[in-house]
């Protein structure tokens, strides 16, 4: 098995000093030297001023700039039929790139080696579009919009049985800029991208509506079940509100999901927010009431995908079983959480290093579990404001088929059960309070004939053994 890398999550170069220790196996005594990370995405200058281009149906704008379509030189043909009207827009200069905050890069959606700031692109970040060259789409009842190039592209209007469809380019990326957008369909998702580079979808200050009443229909051989739908990369951002209801799932990514601002409003009966390979959050205010899981990251064919990284953003999640699960990693450098639900943080290596975490959990609070088989099965609490508040019956408020190592922060648990772990559990630093009452070591580790009853939620200490099962 391997353990987790150690460049999997990069944490950002400013004002930061990092120490990491991921190798935590037997009785190792785990040494962090840790100074938090400043949450939330980090600044980024944006640009906005108006122009536009009318079309219906099918819309192509081609560009070599990453992040914003603009040309000293351009034309525009528009033909028109009874239903359709096709507008082209070339362009052959180039402004900026869809390159990385806070590195030396410039290259489209580059990686750092040492930093998370490698997670989001200036383009990410940037919460206004750049409407220089933008195409103006006002939406029908009835009638799909299908774009098929690069570009920035407004769309207004209230409409039924109505969907965006991006067809474009392996290389194209697209902007749908929503401002005051309304979209009821009955069966089909209102954003649908089938094919792109990366499609960014970014709310304007306005209130736009995105809702599917009926059973979703699929697409040929995909099973197109979310509100918003997207095969590739996807970038949710913007200074509006974005208000999703669904039959199925609110925004589903078959790629990695970006969030960086915006408000979102999210009921549905799946998940809300889904993806398959990562989900990367950094700011916005997130309000989900699901009858599944809040925020949900697994790749079926691959169980090293499926990663979930917090930097900012404020949560507000009431699920009928996971508030938030990844399959490999689960990373909380910043933001508010206020989770109801089954389980509120599920994956195989969670780690938190800063935040306020407020749980209402009726089976495990947070719970590592051997999802993943490229890391090992941990719970390491770092630092942060956590209270855990746990059902009655068979619960833990911290579960571990592995390890806990809590090195810092703030931990206020109300449980019959305050930790539960297999292999063993260390409180290295910190502050832990288990029903009122101020703990200076993690009991709770063994479990069966030895455990006996419960005392400060735990029973009695397993010490730096692992759990017996009975």
């Amino acid at each position: 098995m391997k353990n987790r890398k150690d460049n999997e999550y990069k944490y950002p170069k400013s004002g930061t000093m990092w120490s990491r220790q991921k190798k935590i196996t037997g009785a190792a005594v785990l040494a962090l030297l840790i100074s938090m990370p400043l949450a939330g995405c980090g600044a980024s200058a944006s640009a906005s001023t108006s122009g536009t281009t009318s079309g219906t149906t099918t819309y192509t704008s081609s560009s070599a700039d990453d992040t914003s379509v603009s040309a000293a030189d351009s034309t525009t043909t528009s033909t028109s039929s009874a239903d359709t009207t096709t507008s082209t827009s070339s362009s052959t200069d180039s402004t900026s790139t869809d390159s990385t905050t806070a590195t030396s890069s410039t290259s489209s959606d580059s990686t750092s080696s040492d930093d998370t700031s490698s997670l989001f692109s200036d383009r990410d970040l940037e919460q206004e579009a750049d409407l220089t060259d933008a195409q103006t789409i006002t939406l029908q009842d009835g009638e799909d919009v299908t774009i098929s190039s690069a570009g920035v592209y407004v769309v207004s209007g209230s409409a039924t049985n109505c969907t965006i469809r991006v067809e474009a380019g392996d290389e194209d990326k697209v902007q749908i800029v929503l401002d005051g957008v309304s979209i009821t369909n009955d069966s089909a998702p209102a954003i649908y991208v089938v094919s792109a580079d990366k499609v960014f979808v970014t709310t304007t200050d306005s209130e736009n509506t995105l809702s599917v009443t009926g059973t979703f229909t699929a697409d040929g051989d995909t099973n197109t079940d979310a509100v918003i739908f997207s095969k590739d990369d996807l970038t949710l951002n913007g200074t509006g509100t974005l208000t999703i209801e669904s039959t199925g799932n609110g925004i589903t990514s078959k790629d990695d999901l970006v969030i960086t601002g915006g408000t979102y409003n999210i009921t549905s009966t799946e998940d809300a927010i889904e993806a398959n390979d990562s989900i990367a959050i950094c700011d916005g205010t997130f309000n989900i009431t699901t009858d599944k899981d809040g925020l949900h990251c697994e790749n079926e064919d691959d169980n090293t995908l499926g990663s979930i990284y917090f930097s900012g953003g404020s949560f507000t999640i009431d699920a009928g079983d996971d508030g938030i699960q990844a399959t490999t990693t689960l990373d909380i450098d910043g933001g508010t959480f206020d989770i109801s639900a089954v389980e509120g943080l599920e994956a195989t290596y969670i780690t938190i290093n800063d935040g306020t975490i407020t749980i209402s959990a009726s089976d495990d609070g947070i719970n590592a579990t051997q999802k993943s088989t490229s890391y090992d099965v941990v719970v390491e609490i770092n630092g942060g404001d956590i209270s855990i508040t746990m059902g009655s019956g068979d619960t833990d408020a911290v579960d571990a088929n592995g390890s806990i190592y809590v090195n810092g922060g703030t931990i206020d648990i109300t449980a019959n059960s305050a930790f539960d772990y297999d292999s063993e559990g260390q409180l290295n630093g910190g502050t832990v309070t288990v029903n009122g009452s101020e703990v200076t070591e993690l009991t709770g580790g063994m479990t069966g004939g030895m455990a006996g009853g419960n005392m400060n939620g735990g029973g009695f200490s397993g010490g730096q053994g692992g759990r017996m099962m009975g």
